[in-house]
């Protein structure tokens, strides 16, 4: 499932330099469904989504793997009651590889072909990755059901759009969970869930009635993680309306609702602290570290 190499963006490593060689997105196999995936995307429940398996060409796919730091040094945490992920978007810090791959999903031709799956006109990707970059979470992780911030918080024009997560967890059990669940917009139903499968790509449409995330602790055993790529994408508009992330709480979480709820005004203050300050998801990953005395991956 390759495209040619004429019509693609190909980089594979030779000691320090990029050799023009393999494929990372295959284009032509894309472009080729586009118009059917757009009237999947528009049709789907219960917001616009796609699933899109064997998404990156597999050599690319396999790098992007291999390239995962392992736990420690570099990672964000994010660390509160309504998440518990790890997150590395610093370019200074990411491998070269997975930035490669990173740098291929952020630029104009992928713009283009999302454009083209989505029926989204003038997409803008986000060179600095914010909030996104490579995200692995260990046993135990979770991420509360939520929709997104809908305003990029350095650039007050931007408005998000879509969110595109890819999976690079082989031989992934059912069991384990992690499946990234999608809700209808009052948080009364799980209208899908869908297993973080091996090069497996989710895209969908943000706002402020796109409730999704993996609530559950992941039950895979200790020393494995959930491993993804997350890239969000933005349009420009005169004067966005800024939402900060909505958690909620599902129908049978009972007391843990209030819990989900303090912590998400307090999320909510960080989140107008940063806008304002220009704070860095680095200085809250340091404090969270401290308030979770220092254990941040048991």
């Amino acid at each position: 499932m390759s495209s040619s190499t004429a019509e693609s963006r190909a980089y594979a490593f030779v000691g320090d330099t990029y050799d023009r060689r393999d494929d990372i997105v295959p284009y032509a196999h894309w472009l080729d469904q586009a118009a059917m995936l757009r009237r999947e995307f528009s049709e789907a429940d219960p917001f616009p989504h796609l699933v899109l398996d064997h998404f990156l060409a597999p050599e690319a796919a396999q790098r992007a793997l291999t390239s995962f730091p392992p736990p420690g040094d570099g990672w964000i945490h994010y660390l509160h009651y309504n998440e518990r992920t790890f997150g590395m978007n610093d370019p200074n810090v990411l491998p070269r590889s997975a930035r490669s791959i990173l740098d291929e999903l952020n630029s104009d031709r992928f713009v283009s072909l999302l454009e083209a799956m989505t029926g989204i006109p003038g997409l803008r990707a986000d060179p600095s990755l914010e909030g996104g970059g490579l995200h692995q979470s260990e046993r135990g992780g979770h991420l509360n059901l939520h929709a997104d911030f809908t305003v990029h918080p350095y650039r007050p024009q931007w408005r998000r759009r879509l969110n595109l997560l890819v999976f690079l967890n082989p031989e992934w059990q059912d069991s384990w969970g992690g499946h990234v669940e999608f809700w209808d917009s009052g948080v009364r139903h799980c209208e899908r869930r869908i297993a973080p499968l091996y090069n497996r790509a989710v895209l969908f449409r943000t706002d402020e009635q796109s409730f999704h995330g993996y609530p559950d602790p992941l039950r895979c055993p200790a020393g494995v993680f959930r491993k993804s790529l997350a890239l969000y994408y933005f349009t420009e508009e005169t004067r966005p309306r800024v939402v900060s992330t909505e958690y909620r709480g599902r129908p049978d979480d009972g007391p843990r609702r209030a819990l989900i709820f303090l912590d998400k005004m307090a999320l909510r203050v960080y989140d107008r602290a940063k806008r304002i300050f220009g704070f860095d998801d680095r200085f809250a990953s340091r404090l969270l570290r401290l308030l979770s005395r220092g254990r941040p991956y048991r």
